[in-house]
This record gives C-alpha cells, sequence and structure tokens, in this order.
C-alpha cells in the first residue's frame, strides 16, 4: 500500500497526486489518500518555508519557475503559478476531500488542482467550491454542510498531526508498507524502484520450486 498524504495548495503535490495514480495502476498498489494541511504542517515543524518566501532568493526562485515547467511538461499538465492568490487557504477544499472519502476524492481533488493551479481561481472561495461541486455532480448545500460537521474537521487534523509524528515535514508525503517515507514528485522514480524491487522479489518467490518435505525421498 502506498499512503499519499497531500494539500492541493501544493503545485509539486499537484504533479504527485496525478504521477503515483499511473505508477500505482502500472505496479497494482493501492493508494491510501490522505488529505492534509500543509500550513499546520510548517506552524508545527517547518517554519522556514515561511522565512523563504518572505526573502526568496532571486535566481532559485526564477529557476523553480523553469523546474516547475519542465515536470509539468513531463507530465503532461498545464502549471503556472497562480498570479492573484499565493499562497491559498484549502482548508475547505481539504476538508470536502475528507468528506468524499476514497471515491468521489479523486476526481475532486483533480479539479481543485486544475482550478488552482491551471486556471487561477481562488478554491477558498466558495463560488469557486460549488462550481466544482456541480460539474461532479455533488450537491453543494450537502457539501459545504458536511465540511462544517466537527468529525470531518477532526479528521483533517488527525491527518495533519499523524504524517507529522511519522516524520514528514510538507506535502507531497509518501510512505510505502507504512514505515518507508518518501518527499516530493521528485521522488517518484525511488519509488518506483522500491516498487520494482518487489515485484522482482514476488516473482523470484513464485517460480522457485516448492522444497520436498521433510523426510520424503527424492525423486530420480
Amino acid at each position: 500500500m502506498i499512503e499519499f498524504f497531500f494539500d492541493c495548495s501544493s503545485p509539486w503535490t499537484y504533479l504527485a497526486f496525478h504521477n503515483i495514480q499511473k505508477l500505482a495502476k502500472e505496479f497494482g498498489e493501492s493508494l491510501s489518500w490522505r488529505p492534509v494541511l500543509a500550513g499546520g504542517i510548517f506552524n508545527a515543524v517547518n517554519p522556514g518555508v515561511y522565512a523563504s518566501r518572505e526573502n526568496p532568493i532571486a535566481p532559485k526562485a526564477q529557476y523553480m519557475l523553469k523546474d516547475l515547467a519542465d515536470w509539468a511538461r513531463s507530465a503532461g499538465l498545464v502549471i503556472k503559478m497562480p498570479p492573484t492568490v499565493f499562497p491559498v487557504n484549502s482548508v475547505r477544499a481539504m476538508r470536502g476531500c475528507v468528506w468524499l472519502g476514497s471515491d468521489e476524492m479523486v476526481p475532486f481533488a483533480t479539479a481543485v488542482f486544475e482550478a488552482y493551479w491551471g486556471q487561477d481561481k481562488d478554491i477558498s472561495q466558495d463560488s469557486v467550491l460549488t462550481n466544482i461541486c456541480m460539474k461532479l455532480g455533488i450537491d453543494p448545500a450537502e457539501f459545504f454542510r458536511s465540511i462544517n460537521e466537527e468529525a470531518v474537521k477532526n479528521q483533517l487534523r488527525l491527518n495533519t498531526d499523524e504524517v507529522i509524528a511519522r516524520g514528514g515535514f510538507g506535502s507531497p508525503t509518501f510512505f510505502i508498507d507504512r514505515t518507508d517515507m518518501y518527499f516530493g514528485n521528485d521522488r517518484l522514480p525511488l519509488i518506483r524502484e522500491v516498487l520494482e524491487r518487489r515485484k522482482t522479489r514476488c516473482h523470484s518467490a513464485c517460480i522457485l520450486p516448492p522444497k520436498p518435505a521433510r523426510g520424503s525421498a527424492p525423486k530420480n
């Protein structure tokens, strides 16, 4: 199983969200979607993110835009830095991911990523989330009522606290088999290697002849 802790407010998470689905399907791995709040993670264990935003290193920031464009092109996605709202308050969108659960969450999260990172739409606004819900056949009234339920709010907090407790410091964070952690879209080649090694071990175990039972006579 691959656990994927994510917040739609990150462009690198958008890339990983798209890419991990293809990788998991290729290797027949199940995905456990774990919505979190990146801001909560930064506040707790990685406040340096805020300092780097306030005082960016110009060459590094310029290269980051090129790097993002290169990765987006490789993934076949359209990603651009929002010119009007960044960073964005994604709390209601992420509560929506929690409420919808695995089946409906993927198309919803995809639409949220596309709206913010492709269309410069402010996903903190009710009107934007309403339009996304309507396009996906989700009742907006039920959506907004449900994301304000304490159980949904608590689960988002619990997910965020959990990834911190397990060593995470941002989004996206992956875990393979609970303990093997990877951070960032650019770690996907390493995850592929893990899955390939596992596949090789499984294949080897399947083709080896069974050991003879203890005490049985060998065949001539």
